[in-house]
């Protein structure tokens, strides 16, 4: 085995994950900061600061589509190119980042024609109101524009962690985040471009990312090379990687479909607010999402690599540590939003009717957050020991036999006041999914362990 990468089965696990976890949580919280800070600068315009939040929150929906179809490619072929690396097989590897890399430029061009033909009709099915519509699609026109962009730095940057080298992960979204946040005020106020400029500077950062991620998986550092001869598309390469990325594309789209859900019963029940207090609730979320994924990201490499390796003992205590972990945080940041929610609301929002009535919605949407470290932790487990369908099982019952239904159910439960029903669908389905997925971790897990040791 190549010298490089015998780490990730010869450190102390302990070590080894501290050493790839932080800069992969710093990743995510930058990313965090990348997704929101746009919405906090447009919350502050001047005079229309909260409809024009409220049209941004509407394109949720079709960015998030967009990086499902990032996680959809490189969310599967990452774990997959790690394991071949666990087995000693470089060729494979290379073999399955080629081809996700081609694949992602095609979905790009896919979704840059759609979007840009069709975001309007998209928009106003998602919730936009004709107050809202023109900042959604102002928004929504030169966002779509960088597609490749973003396609290439969230799906490529997998392939950079998951072969160990966190920091340069880190450094990808670092770059990016930190030029979003210096051209936001200057677009958006000194240029007086509004929403339009928040977007600008979003693909021009991303742009910037991109090339960086290239640079490195075309360069002399990296394991895994971006080479031509493994670009062209092999069914036996490509459709692992794809059926493994599938959950984590169920998972992230099925949060387009919620969000859309959301909003619609939102804006019958509680109008534009109740809209406007969900672009922040679903903003505060990614305070959990994120940190928690960055921490699975970390994780994933030693996971992947030890059992490609069938080293069960590695296994064990790498899963363990992650468990304990992310289940510290989510329990940590869940005490802080009850005790504080106007902290977090007071982030995107100085319209005082929004501040008041996003503060007790928080309280209601994340009342089961605490468990969600649970949740995650056996999601990404399931990703790294490459088992596709209890991903999609997990990651389907969440979302489309929990949540949807309850969504359009609670409000004719609790029709004293349906618009808190509507968010009270969230930690109800959060916790029976918890529950749901524990067991059958459980079950999987001990069926990887017994592999590991016939």
């Amino acid at each position: 085995m190549n010298k490089d990468k015998d780490f990730l089965g010869t450190e102390p696990v302990g070590k080894l994950m501290f050493r790839l976890a932080i800069p992969t949580i710093t990743a995510q919280l930058i990313n965090m900061l990348y997704n929101i800070i746009d919405r906090i600068y447009i919350g502050h315009i001047p005079g229309s600061g909260a409809l024009a939040l409220t049209g941004v929150g509407v394109c949720m929906p079709l960015i998030m589509i967009v990086s499902a179809f990032a996680a959809l490619v490189g969310g599967g072929g990452a774990p997959r190119a790690s394991i071949a690396l666990g087995k000693g097989d470089t060729d494979t590897a290379e073999h399955i980042l080629g081809n996700c890399f081609f694949l992602q430029i095609l979905v790009s061009i896919f979704l840059t024609v759609i979007l840009l033909l069709c975001n309007r009709s998209l928009l106003l099915a998602f919730g936009a109101s004709s107050n809202t519509i023109e900042y959604a699609v102002n928004y929504m026109n030169i966002y779509t524009i960088g597609t490749i962009f973003v396609q290439m730095t969230l799906g490529m940057n997998m392939f950079i962690t998951t072969q160990g080298f966190a920091k340069t992960g880190m450094l990808s979204v670092l770059i990016g985040a930190g030029l979003n946040i210096a051209l936001d005020p200057l677009f958006i106020f000194a240029f007086r471009l509004g929403v339009r400029g928040a977007a600008l500077a979003t693909v021009l950062s991303q742009a910037v990312s991109c090339i960086w991620v290239l640079a490195f998986l075309t360069g002399k550092k990296t394991i895994l090379h971006i080479r031509r001869k493994n670009l062209m598309l092999c069914p036996k390469i490509i459709l692992p990687c794809v059926a493994l990325g599938l959950a984590t594309f169920i998972m992230q789209a099925s949060e387009s479909i919620i969000s859309v859900c959301f909003n619609s019963s939102l804006l019958k029940y509680g109008g534009d607010i109740a809209v406007g207090a969900m672009t922040i609730l679903t903003s505060v979320m990614q305070f959990a999402m994120l940190p928690l994924q960055g921490l699975g990201q970390g994780a994933q490499p030693i996971l992947s690599f030890n059992y490609g390796a069938k080293n069960a003992e590695r296994v064990k205590k790498a899963f363990k540590l992650l468990l304990v972990s992310s289940l510290c945080y989510s329990t940590t940041l869940w005490a802080f939003i009850l005790i504080f929610p106007q902290i977090f609301a007071g982030m995107f929002t100085t319209d005082s009717a929004l501040l008041r009535f996003t503060q007790s919605a928080l309280r209601i949407y994340c009342a089961c957050l605490l468990l969600f470290g649970i949740q995650i932790a056996c999601q990404m487990a399931f990703t790294s020991f490459g088992k596709a369908k209890a991903s999609i099982v997990v990651a389907v019952t969440r979302k489309f036999i929990l949540l949807l239904p309850l969504i359009y159910l609670l409000p004719h439960i609790w029709t004293t006041n349906q618009t808190n029903a509507v968010y009270l669908a969230e930690p109800i389905a959060d916790f029976i999914a918890v529950s749901f997925t524990s067991i059958l971790f459980t079950f999987q897990f001990k069926k990887v362990l017994r592999e590991l040791n016939p």
